[in-house]
């Protein structure tokens, strides 16, 4: 199993050192550039779930998890866009993007946050949570080898919530870090394609592979009623199934850094 998501540099790309606010509860722009093996600002990529690049953060103790979409200056190769961190510590960046013309590549960075650190404790397993009154709950194994399948039933009110719409291309968006390290899993939803205007739900189905056993955090971005939201999820993953029984027809990219 490839292992993503712990380097700054990935097939001659490096991501340069970004700029961002120092200090919780300020407001600035976070930038950064993707460089070629010339050291030469990349400038064009091609498009990706609907977007050229796509922008994870989070805290490296699991939270403060953001999905951004930075707005690229195509003459200097400058990507941008405004932040204000919620709290201090050090914050992974993960920049996924595919240069024009390459494969691609996801690369990393971590800057620090200054102010009152207080760090999160996770005690054990969690999959059920509540966001903006919706309620989700996370089902199946997290496994190494050939994986399993996580099904995320959606509900408002005790009642299926089956109005999810499609966003960036899917009815959902899952992004898997391992514990630690962070290594970096992202993976999307099973089934075909929607449509804009189709709706869908209670449920969204993805097959995930982990690297290795361990705690993973999970984050699911979905969108209800015109509104991105953002499930946080904490599971155990296990060993390999004894027999290999996982449908390969997802659609879903891993990588190496």
């Amino acid at each position: 199993m490839d292992i993503i998501g712990t380097s700054l540099s990935r097939d001659g790309y490096l991501l340069t050192e970004v700029g961002a606010p120092a200090t919780a509860g300020e407001t600035g722009t976070l930038s950064f550039t993707i460089r070629d093996a010339d050291g030469t600002p990349v400038t064009a990529f091609a498009q990706s779930h609907g977007r050229a690049l796509h922008l994870i953060v989070v805290r490296t103790d699991g939270t403060g998890y953001r999905h951004l979409h930075p707005e690229l200056d195509a003459a200097s190769g400058v990507w941008s866009t405004t932040v204000t961190w919620d709290a201090a510590g050090s914050y992974r960046l993960f920049a996924d993007a595919t240069p024009l013309g390459a494969d691609g590549v996801t690369l990393t960075r971590t800057i620090d946050v200054e102010g009152d650190l207080r760090p999160a404790k996770h005690r054990g397993e969690r999959r059920h949570v509540t966001v903006d009154g919706i309620e989700v709950h996370l089902d199946g194994t997290l496994r190494t080898g050939d994986g399993g399948v996580l099904t995320a039933t959606v509900s408002e009110h005790g009642h299926p919530v089956q109005r999810l719409e499609p966003y960036l291309g899917a009815y959902g968006h899952l992004v898997a870090l391992r514990e630690g390290d962070l290594a970096y899993l992202h993976v999307h939803a099973l089934g075909e394609t929607p449509a804009a205007g189709d709706l869908s739900g209670p449920e969204v189905a993805f097959h995930a592979s982990a690297p290795t056993a361990g705690r993973y955090f999970l984050f699911l971005d979905f969108q209800v009623d015109g509104r991105v939201r953002t499930a946080s999820f904490v599971v155990e993953a296990s060993g390999a199934a004894p027999t290999a029984t996982a449908d390969h027809h997802e659609h879903h990219a891993v990588h190496t850094h």
